[in-house]
């Protein structure tokens, strides 16, 4: 005699015949899965065993009913958690466009370039929303950085201060900065929403936001110093 009654029992029994009562044999209990299953159908039960047994198999539905409440929480939490993040993007795409922008007027060169790494931007957030692929994000290789170490958290080049307000493209390194420190704090952002999630996509996501940031810090090498790498070794 079966001993524990699961849901994929139920089903294929019900698959040849459908029944309105199910009758649970002494001995004999109901999964979570295969309780739910019962209520969902609205089938009811005839218990051949003790009112104990019946408790058991009240509880076990209550459980069942907690479990999918919890589960349809944790899927809210998460769906919120992508929204949040995408707005975040979103946001910085627009930093990005209005950076770019000031930034014509002195060098078309720079601006096309912040023009572009915009644009991955816009592809990470099309991926948490899920319309898309994640879009690779190649090295320039210099001094400081080379393929190995280029998706990885660099520190930065060198600390902006108030000294390179004096430089001639201090208005570029400065909103450049700028774009590099609001796409940092998207790490703590993208850990939360893909916390209980795909680790694989959380980590080239991560990655792909380094490239970004290491990408931004060589077009301030490049503001700063021309050519010539600036990251200290």
């Amino acid at each position: 005699m079966i001993k524990f009654i699961t849901e994929e029992y139920l089903r294929d029994l019900y698959r040849k015949e459908p029944f309105n009562t199910y009758k649970l044999q002494q001995g004999q209990r109901l999964t979570p899965g295969a309780a739910q299953y019962l209520s969902d159908k609205r089938i009811k039960m005839i218990n051949g065993d003790s009112k104990t047994n019946e408790k058991n198999q009240v509880k076990a539905i209550k459980q069942a009913e907690t479990a999918k409440q919890e589960e349809k929480i944790n899927l809210n939490l998460n769906s919120n958690l992508k929204k949040k993040l995408c707005c975040k993007l979103k946001s910085i795409e627009a930093t990005f466009l209005v950076t770019s922008s000031e930034i014509l007027r002195e060098d078309i060169i720079l601006a096309q370039n912040i023009i572009s790494l915009g644009r991955k931007i816009s592809n990470i957030r099309n991926v948490v929303e899920g319309k898309g692929t994640l879009e690779p994000i190649y090295c320039r290789e210099c001094t400081g950085m080379n393929s190995l170490n280029f998706t990885t958290e660099l520190q930065d080049c060198f600390e902006i201060t108030e000294f390179h307000m004096q430089l001639n493209k201090s208005s570029a390194i400065l909103k450049i900065h700028v774009l590099r420190c609001a796409l940092r704090e998207l790490h703590f952002e993208i850990i939360d929403t893909y916390e209980n999630d795909d680790d694989d996509l959380k980590d080239r996501i991560i990655n792909n936001i380094n490239s970004i940031i290491n990408s931004l810090s060589q077009l301030i090498c490049s503001a700063v110093g021309g050519k010539q790498c600036q990251r200290k070794i």
